[in-house]
């Protein structure tokens, strides 16, 4: 399946993917480089320069992971997910700008985890629609589309701030000038992308609303806990998941920062994940026709294998050359376990409640995320060794990898 094959609404549902990924994009390349000068005007140190972007990572995962579940189950009420979405979207949009004024590298973290938030939001609708765009045969394979078109879409406004970042002495600019200009070209790539999407979706699946939306909304989720029995083998996935995704979150959350505290060249940094891109665009589509093939565990399986030993690998990193194998083995993976478990699990849940149980897959997510970004910044300041830092994120995945399988066999009981 390539794009053009896709369906209008499958076509606009990725197009998210393609403007969302630049902001991501963003974040985890030149924005961690950013706040590494502004924290050095301040005069911090590199561990807890690294230490401090972890914590500002946690404290976005820590609030999402609590409003995901309230307005994802909110959002399966007919015609509340896309006035939700978009709210995402613009609290999102508006603060990636607003991180280009000048300002402290504290207020900058402020802005920061404001505008992570509306973005980590928006997610949790975004990947709820799913099942109301396409059909339960093809979910796999628009998945990985998705995510495929996200990291190569990605790059054409990040080469454009690439460009003007590394190139404003001899335009005329300064720093944060040209930051500036970087968020706003990424803010509106974000939005117009979206466009289609908003204009062009139909709540297929949904519950009648309520008189007390809200109230309803905190009692289906409860009731949803107490029925977990029901939904055993949805719960046992959300607990691997929860493991072995945190080491995917964390890796993508601090790669950059863990190479500019390793004394990597900045350059040297942002071309290597700009190559993760373009190698995830390929492997992602490969994933989704593998699945076609083969079992979707087997498969997600094995990229959780394979993230062990990146992590395995990236506790030994001391060379930049290091660092470019680490971004190769990343982006032939990446976009393989994000979009084979968003599938998996799509399959797994009722489609009537895809925003509810997609909440509590973010909180698990972002759980993770919380975690592992809290868990390498605690463990680096008190060693004062990132190495041994990065090295919790491999247990991790071996935790992940055992509850999934365990997962899959009670599935197939």
């Amino acid at each position: 399946m390539n794009f053009m094959k896709l369906t209008k609404s499958e076509r606009n549902w990725v197009l998210y993917d393609v403007g969302n990924s630049a902001f991501t994009l963003l974040v985890a390349t030149i924005v961690p480089i950013y706040f590494n000068y502004l924290a050095g005007e301040a005069g911090l140190s590199d561990t807890d320069y690294l230490a401090y972007w972890g914590y500002a990572a946690s404290i976005v995962t820590l609030v999402v992971m609590f409003i995901g579940p309230v307005f994802g189950t909110l959002a399966d009420t007919k015609g509340f997910k896309m006035p939700i979405f978009a709210t995402a979207l613009l609290v999102g949009a508006v603060g990636c700008v607003c991180m280009g004024l000048p300002m402290s590298w504290f207020a900058f973290l402020v802005i920061f985890i404001i505008a992570k938030i509306g973005y980590s939001s928006s997610l949790v609708f975004y990947d709820s629609m799913i099942s109301d765009v396409t059909t339960e045969d093809r979910v796999d394979a628009v998945s990985s589309q998705g995510y495929a078109w996200g990291y190569i879409g990605s790059c054409i406004p990040f080469l454009v701030c690439l460009v003007i970042v590394l190139a404003r002495d001899a335009i005329g600019l300064s720093l944060t000038t040209a930051m500036l200009i970087s968020f706003i070209i990424t803010a509106l790539w974000w939005v117009v992308l979206t466009v289609p999407m908003i204009l062009g979706y139909h709540q297929t699946h949904y519950v009648e609303p309520k008189k007390h939306a809200v109230r309803d909304a905190f009692a289906r989720i409860g009731r949803t806990f107490a029925d977990a029995k029901k939904h055993k083998g949805v719960f046992l996935f959300l607990l691997a998941f929860f493991f072995y995704i945190d080491g995917v979150y964390t890796i993508i959350d601090m790669a950059t920062t863990y190479g500019t505290a390793l004394g990597f060249d900045t350059t040297g940094l942002l071309l290597a994940l700009l190559l993760t891109q373009v190698i995830a665009f390929p492997c992602s589509i490969l994933f989704g026709r593998l699945a076609a093939k083969y079992e979707t565990a087997k498969l997600i399986t094995v990229c959780i294998v394979a993230y062990l030993g990146i992590a395995l690998f990236a506790t030994f990193m001391f060379t930049q050359i290091q660092f470019w194998i680490l971004a190769v083995l990343v982006g032939m993976f990446q976009g393989g376990i994000q979009a084979l478990s968003r599938s998996y699990f799509t399959r797994l849940i009722p489609a009537e409640q895809a925003g509810e149980f997609f909440g509590l897959m973010d909180i698990c997510g972002k759980g993770a995320s919380l975690v592992g970004t809290t868990l390498v910044s605690v463990v680096t300041q008190l060693t004062d060794n990132m190495h041994l830092g990065v090295a919790m994120i491999a247990v991790l995945f071996v935790v992940g990898l055992v509850l999934f399988r365990v997962s899959v066999k009670y599935r197939e009981k």
